[in-house]
């Protein structure tokens, strides 16, 4: 008996969970793994956070919430968006959602026809594409490799647009990646925007804190106001605040937009956790030091990488401006054998041998749309990103031409 629709079967479970699982089994069954797949941070939130959440239990505030989120909480992210992005947003244009996840989803949802495309700049987050096609859209994936930046110009964006372009997916910083889009990257966008009106934006800027350079972070609302209208900014608390697991992101936008993704979320969820949203809300209007000093320690992380990563020539790699991961070509290697013969074929052999014969859970470049790079997550312990490259760097060096 066949359960799944079409577009169901057509979808694969998210690449770097299933990795992450690998790597897992594996750990249990006492291999020695450095597991650098998932990307989310490795030490705890807030001890206010933690605090409000346990707070909201003990004063009995576990009861249905609204679909849009506690007004607190939405009130607290206009207030957000008001200082750090100098955006200035009214309380029934913001909603909280079950991750940032879930707000692609209900944008999805609520907004394409069959046959919609919608603009996917590659490499990118590796779910961008297949949420796009559950709801009946097409994703456009643009390459934009590193010669590019890792960013669309405008002349691909202009050359991706069809009469049934609806949405242009951006992600700065950028998962895999790390790339991060200045104000007049993003102006140029807006210019080629302008002459189709009817394609809207998607921010996802998730990574907003995640800063490992000199590279500053601007917000597209911020850099494009003349495309309010048209934009929807994503964001949430998973990143900045190690919250990965209390799965609360929010978005602000039109307000008929936000209220048609209540509509969804209305029917699908009802609502968010409120204890998580009392968690988030600490988060949001507590001292901020945690999210300063988490960039530093990724910052010095990325440092060590790439100071290791340089050493090795057949390996190329851009430092991220920000995020945290490393995102590495590995173009020059594949064909090379094995010792016992076997051909690395393409980044996906590569990312299995790396894991079986060496013990480094990576994610292949392919699930990004990216073939021929593989992911590292820096989010892990100095000892374990130093013993990861010089697992890597012994990988590397195994290989016969």
């Amino acid at each position: 008996m066949t359960f799944e629709n079409k577009r169901a079967a057509a979808i694969e479970s998210s690449a770097s969970m299933a990795i992450a699982m690998a790597a897992r089994k594996l750990a249990a069954e006492g291999r020695d793994i450095i597991d650098l797949s998932l990307g989310e941070p490795d030490f705890e939130p807030p001890a206010h956070v933690a605090d409000a959440a346990c707070a909201a239990i003990r004063k009995g505030r576990i009861r249905y919430g609204v679909p849009a989120g506690m007004e607190s909480l939405r009130q607290a992210i206009v207030e957000k968006f008001r200082v750090e992005n100098r955006l200035h947003y009214a309380v029934d244009e913001v909603m909280v959602a079950n991750g940032a996840k879930q707000i692609l989803f209900d944008v999805f949802l609520a907004t394409l026809e069959s046959g919609d495309e919608v603009v996917v700049p590659t490499p990118c987050w590796v779910s961008y594409g297949d949420i796009v096609a559950l709801h009946g859209g097409k994703p456009v994936y643009v390459a934009c490799g590193p010669e590019a930046g890792f960013k669309i110009s405008a002349e691909r964006l202009e050359a991706s647009i069809t009469p049934r372009t609806r949405w242009l997916m951006l992600n700065s910083p950028s998962n895999p990646t790390g790339a991060i889009y200045s104000a007049e990257e993003y102006r140029a966008i807006a210019a080629v925007l302008a002459r189709h009106p009817d394609v809207l934006v998607v921010s996802d800027e998730i990574y907003e804190h995640i800063l490992l350079g000199a590279a500053p972070f601007v917000s597209f609302g911020e850099a494009c106001p003349e495309l309010r209208e048209r934009t929807l900014i994503v964001n949430g608390v998973s990143k900045a605040y190690a919250m990965t697991g209390w799965r609360v992101g929010y978005a602000a936008g039109p307000k008929a937009l936000i209220s048609a993704l209540g509509k969804m979320q209305s029917q699908s969820v009802s609502s968010v956790s409120t204890v998580a949203q009392a968690a988030a809300l600490a988060a949001l209007t507590g001292d901020q030091a945690f999210v300063r000093r988490a960039s530093g320690t990724f910052a010095a992380r990325a440092k060590i990488v790439a100071d290791r990563l340089a050493v090795i020539p057949e390996l190329g790699f851009t430092p991220p401006d920000g995020a945290f991961y490393a995102f590495i070509g590995v173009q020059k290697l594949l064909g090379r054998r094995t010792a016992a013969g076997e051909v690395i074929a393409d980044d996906t052999a590569f990312a299995s041998r790396l894991l079986h014969a060496f013990g480094v859970s990576s994610v292949p470049g392919a699930a990004f749309g990216a073939p021929g790079f593989i992911r590292l997550s820096i989010a892990a312990s100095d000892r374990e990103l130093a013993g990861a490259c010089e697992r890597l760097a012994a990988m590397v060096g195994s290989l016969a031409a």
